[in-house]
């Protein structure tokens, strides 16, 4: 049943990250991601976040077959989240969203094998045929990463956040099975 698609939890190993299931084990971990500013910024949240409700929303991850909420780690410590959420199930598409907390897992490859890990088990293990996510335009990093990855920018939203006074585009990019599938050699 295509609604239950991401039912399975899968623990996904890469050579630097190890992608698990989230669980309240990962809390702190997980706390510290949403507090950071910088986080905030990059993912657009205006919002603070209570520690019960925090709680509460990760104790229920696992029970929800259609998404897939998946804590990055690294070297045994949470360094971010990823997660695939706005199924689709009658057009088999979803979107991707991934932060990773700030500097100590910036620029060490964290954040592109966690999504090349997780779009090879979306294409390999369900159905999914689309995969899409936005992007302001001032995170160029996260934008370089995406378009290495494979995704194709299709669009623009114009001023879809207003951060500390100024307005601010968001990019649509997504990847689709065929590209990725020739992109990595996958028959899948």
């Amino acid at each position: 049943m295509p609604e239950s698609m991401f039912a399975e939890k899968p623990t996904l190993k890469g050579e630097r990250v190890t992608l698990c299931p989230i669980g309240l084990e990962h809390l702190d971990g997980l706390v510290e991601l949403v507090s950071d500013p910088e986080v905030g910024r990059l993912t657009g949240s205006h919002g603070t976040f209570e520690v019960d409700r925090l709680r509460a929303w990760y104790a229920t991850r696992g029970e929800h077959a259609d998404r897939l909420d998946l804590v990055i780690m690294a070297d045994g410590e949470v360094v971010g989240e990823i997660v695939l959420n706005e199924l689709d199930a009658h057009n088999l598409s979803c979107n991707l969203r991934i932060a990773l907390i700030g500097p100590r897992a910036f620029g060490k490859g964290y954040g592109t094998e966690a999504i090349e890990l997780l779009l090879a088990h979306a294409f390999t293990a369900t159905p999914i045929h689309r995969i899409s996510l936005g992007v302001y335009t001032f995170n160029e990093r996260a934008r370089h990463v995406y378009k290495k990855i494979g995704f194709v920018e299709e669009g623009v939203e114009r001023d879809a956040l207003l951060w500390d006074g100024e307005w601010h585009d968001a990019v649509l990019m997504s990847v689709l099975r065929p590209e990725w599938q020739s992109r990595s050699g996958s028959l899948a």
